[in-house]
């Protein structure tokens, strides 16, 4: 799985701590997340869609692999 999370913060210009803070989640999860060294829960994804204001599927994307 892929994301573009780095890129929907930068529209939104919040940085990591911060969007952390809003899905109650830590910076850490944020940044693990944006590197595309873990997936995120379905109910984080869905809090993150939210927050950004897009489709889960705008942000997380399936790869061949997956």
């Amino acid at each position: 799985m892929k994301n573009n999370l780095k890129i929907q913060r930068a529209i939104l210009n919040i940085t990591q701590a911060k969007l952390a803070e809003l899905t109650q989640v830590s910076r850490q999860t944020i940044n693990a997340i944006e590197l595309n060294k873990y997936v995120p829960s379905t109910v984080l994804a869905l809090k993150i869609s939210k927050i950004c204001g897009k489709p889960v599927n705008d942000i997380f994307l399936l790869t061949d692999d997956d």
